[in-house]
């Protein structure tokens, strides 16, 4: 009987069920969906050794989180339907039924809804991870060979252990509502109304005022100061807490915004007369600024939630973009090995903090080594780092090499670069670029390379080699971006460097990209080099700061076979008259690094759409359910509304006004949080190389409009009918 009694609810009571199920049929969808990435990426062929089980892992612990944020959602949601329904089940308890029966009838309500729920939700999740397959081969780059149709038990195991949480979470509070409340409170519960306080519209003015200047003096603040990224480190305490306040003061002005909103709406659209009087504007400004009043905290909350998933997702997915389509020219060789040289900076660094004793085996270097050559020695190669006593030779795979060695723009033992981007950008009455402000760039100066061993790159790059005379100068750098336009402004204007005191001229007119990186990396090599000619460096007797080995392999040699061959390399450390001038730096192979930039690339966009997704649904499930409560609370007075001769669509029109004023300023408010923290990051960012966002946003916003729209959408059609239930009451009294 009561089984039959909570079906016969729930299909009755289904539009106040409908943002509940949509909402936890979302969330399953997407937790079950997410959490197949183990499957998705053995069937898009990635065989990378262990990412499958970390990207799994990753996602995994996060559905956790995001879970916790659901079941918060769920408790939300189900107030509203306990809020709804509370005249109902007073009436069962005077018929005559205990408070065990109705709390019975509420749980099985309860457990029919999430098993719709959860089922129509592993339905459109099973279809959705087949789809995402597709999605996962793009982003690492793979072919599909062998695609099937899977089902994955492991995500089914842990969608349901998520669901079962949030079910006995709700059913928990449900029966607690339910024990706790009077028989006289669940009866007058349709009649007794959130009470309104209502503001001095003229402090709420002021508040609104002090809002708009605190966040506008934050956007001002950001926009100056950046992130606190580049700081130098003497400098780090300082910029974040400076980066602090900022957050402070936007975080605050968001919040005084909604806090005084009422006031100005009022007084905005009361000085609109031919507005304000209008159809039933009056009424509708008065109902938002008296439901502003009360939710203006969490207005405040979900425009900051929406701008971090806005941010979040533009941003995480536009630097994976820029890391995938610079990757040819980041890695231009088959393998690379750097060589640190050690520097007077070093050496005291070594004797004063780390150890004397160590120092005392490091000398200065005062010329490079040749790498090359260092490979034919004892070297032993190492199988997954147990020591096998093989030797290892370079020429066993080298085909084409080339060593690049990078100099200091100072004398031995000398100190202070002679060639710095901050003089370059003051010769040209330029600002420096945006993430070089108050860094460490400065302090290194830009490389000196020899023009032979870069006329040798771009020969193994199948390119004509460039002619640098004894006087003149060409400027490299494989970042692209503000600092490859920097350099190219500065020989197209025709500017001279000094180096040792010889005056140099640019060789060409534009600086190299194409050809200027100098070992295998993610995010480029070459911040900045000049190329002399060989002879000119001869005489400077600049201090050595790195060598680089590029090396292709033999014609016709696989290439993952020379990787493996190479892959566990240990190299002894090379001494020079018994002293060592430096130590071995990063090895790396040029498959290795693609597959690191698509592992991560990967990884940052299923989180930033896993983390966005969520979080956006959670605010606009949020908003759905106080405008649900404020229609089901106002019901009383759109049907005087009806009694006095207004038309259904003139009330039907108000509704739609009121919610698209909460549905949009939150969302107006934190798309504004996110332009101003895009430009920055994008200025950060562009001095590694060009970025645009147009694609990521134009998916980001698809997302969003889905999922935000579509819950706006789903919320007028619900209040249209509650309106139009309440309207109808009066030809039925």
């Amino acid at each position: 009987m009561l089984c039959k009694l909570a079906w016969g609810n729930v299909r009755r009571a289904g539009r106040d069920y409908l943002v509940y199920l949509l909402t936890l049929t979302l969330g399953v969808t997407v937790f079950y969906a997410f959490n197949t990435i183990s499957m998705q990426v053995d069937i898009a062929g990635i065989d990378e050794k262990g990412l499958a089980q970390v990207m799994g892992s990753m996602l995994g612990y996060l559905t956790y989180f995001l879970a916790g944020v659901m079941a918060f959602l769920m408790v939300y949601a189900n107030n509203f339907i306990m809020k709804r329904r509370k005249k109902e089940f007073g009436l069962y308890q005077v018929l005559g039924m205990g408070r065990g029966r109705v709390a019975t009838i509420m749980a099985l309500e309860t457990v029919i809804v999430s098993v719709v729920a959860f089922v129509a939700g592993i339905v459109l999740g099973v279809g959705l991870s087949q789809l995402m397959t597709f999605f996962t081969a793009s982003l690492f780059k793979t072919q599909i060979a062998n695609f099937h149709f899977f089902f994955s038990a492991h995500a089914f195991n842990l969608t349901l252990a998520c669901m079962l949480v949030m079910f006995v979470l709700t059913l928990l509070l449900n029966l607690r509502a339910v024990r706790r409340t009077k028989l006289i409170e669940l009866m007058g519960a349709e009649r007794r109304n959130e009470s309104i306080k209502t503001r001095n519209p003229w402090i709420a003015i002021a508040i609104f005022a002090v809002g708009v200047v605190l966040v506008g003096v934050a956007y001002y603040r950001l926009l100056r100061d950046g992130f606190p990224l580049t700081a130098t480190d003497s400098k780090l305490q300082e910029a974040m807490n400076q980066f602090g306040i900022t957050t402070a003061m936007v975080t605050v002005g968001t919040f005084a915004l909604f806090w005084g909103l009422s006031g100005m709406l009022i007084k905005l659209l009361q000085s609109l007369r031919g507005v304000y009087w209008r159809g039933l504007n009056m009424f509708t400004v008065r109902q938002l600024a008296a439901k502003v009043n009360t939710v203006c905290f969490s207005m405040g909350v979900i425009a900051m939630i929406l701008f971090l998933a806005i941010t979040s997702v533009t941003c995480g997915m536009s630097i994976a973009n820029v890391m995938n389509e610079n990757l040819e020219r980041y890695n231009p060789v088959d393998v690379s090995q750097t060589y640190v040289y050690y520097t007077p900076e070093t050496l005291d660094y070594y004797k004063e903090y780390v150890n004397p004793s160590e120092a005392d085996r490091m000398v200065l270097a005062d010329a490079t080594v040749d790498l090359y050559a260092a490979w034919h020695g004892e070297r032993k190669s190492a199988d997954n780092n147990d020591e096998t006593g093989k030797k290892v030779n370079i020429a066993d795979v080298a085909g084409e090499h080339v060593q690049i060695d990078s100099y200091l723009s100072y004398p031995l033992g000398g100190s202070g670069p002679s060639v710095v981007a901050g003089e370059m950008c003051k010769a040209m009455g330029e600002k420096l670029p945006k993430a070089l402000e108050g860094s460490n760039a400065d302090a290194m100066g830009l490389y000196v390379t020899p023009a032979s061993q870069y006329n040798k790159l771009r020969q193994m790059m199948g390119e004509e080699p460039v002619s640098i005379g004894r006087d003149q100068y060409l400027l490299t750098c494989d970042m692209g971006g503000e600092l490859g336009d920097l350099y190219t402004k500065y020989m197209a204007g025709g500017h001279t460097l000094t180096l040792g005191g010889h005056e140099l001229k640019p060789a060409t007119d534009k600086s190299d990209e194409d050809t200027a990186a100098i070992a295998n990396s993610a995010m480029g090599s070459n911040p900045g080099t000049v190329v002399v000619a060989d002879e000119l460096l001869s005489q400077l007797n600049l201090q050595p700061y790195s060598s680089n080995l590029l090396v292709n392999y033999k014609q016709g040699m696989d290439t993952t076979e020379a990787d493996e061959s190479i892959k566990y390399t240990l190299l002894d450390n090379l001494l020079v008259d018994g002293k060592e001038p430096g130590s071995w730096g990063v090895f790396i192979t040029r498959s290795e690094m693609y597959t690191q930039a698509a592992q991560m690339n990967g990884m940052i966009s299923y989180l930033a759409i896993y983390i966005g997704f969520v979080l956006v649904v959670a605010c606009a499930a949020i908003l759905s359910i106080q405008q649900l409560s404020n229609v089901a609370d106002g019901s009383r007075s759109y049907r005087v509304l009806a009694q006095i001769g207004c038309d259904d669509r003139q009330i039907r029109h108000s509704v739609m006004a009121q919610q698209a004023v909460f549905f949009l300023f939150p969302l107006a408010v934190g798309l504004a949080h996110s332009f101003v923290a895009l430009k920055v990051i994008i200025e950060l960012v562009s001095v590694f190389g060009d970025i645009s966002i147009a694609g990521t946003v134009g998916l980001t916003c698809a997302i969003f409009l889905a999922a935000y729209g579509g819950y706006f959408l789903v919320t007028y059609l619900m209040s249209a009918g509650m309106v139009q239930a309440a309207i109808a009451t009066r030809y039925s009294e």
